[in-house]
């Protein structure tokens, strides 16, 4: 067979699970068409470096996965940073308190995950954050990258990756604490 006629089985073969895969982690379908448009331009320029000791779709996917990570590294350093105005008054001190306290939820912790209204309520409050947080927190908690390998692959130091992921915590749970447990 080809470089194209394998190529072309590929694309047919393995378009369907990297797009999945893409749009898992990049919540846009125009972002994770492009990225795996890129994944096969990249499959078939290295094509001659395939040794055909794991499955295409195996190679396909570390492929993708650089792409993606090349994607959120442009992207994040592409964003404003973002203020937070809203948790904090001038002089540093929390607004609202609020944040500080506990929920409610009597034994229901594990339960919610189980919940489909409520993991839609959660995805939304994601995707509502600035898009650099959402990188970061994708790749930290729902990839469950380790912090030295999200700095590295963002180019941000840990500390500033800490402070990160703590707004994008502190802001999920403002949205949440909206749209989930003051309608409960």
């Amino acid at each position: 067979m080809t470089k194209d006629e394998e190529l072309k089985s590929w694309i047919e073969q393995y378009s369907g699970p990297l797009l999945k895969r893409a749009l898992y982690v990049l919540s846009n379908k125009e972002d994770a068409q492009d990225v795996v448009q890129e994944v096969f331009l990249a499959a078939y320029s290295a094509h001659d470096s395939f040794e055909g000791k794991s499955n295409p779709l195996t190679w396909l996917m570390a492929i993708l996965n650089r792409k993606v990570a090349d994607f959120y590294r442009k992207k994040y350093k592409s964003e404003p940073n973002v203020r937070l105005d809203h948790f904090f008054d001038e002089t540093g001190s929390w607004k609202n308190n609020d944040v500080l306290n506990d929920w409610n939820v009597s034994g229901e912790g594990d339960e919610l995950l189980d919940s489909a209204d409520f993991t839609k309520t959660l995805e939304e409050c994601i995707e509502e954050l600035p898009s650099r947080w959402k990188i970061l927190l994708k790749m930290y908690y729902i990839e469950e990258k380790k912090a030295p390998e999200v700095s590295q692959e963002l180019s941000v130091s840990t500390t500033n990756l800490w402070k990160i992921l703590q707004r994008s915590r502190m802001q999920l749970r403002e949205c949440l604490e909206f749209n989930w447990f003051s309608k409960s």
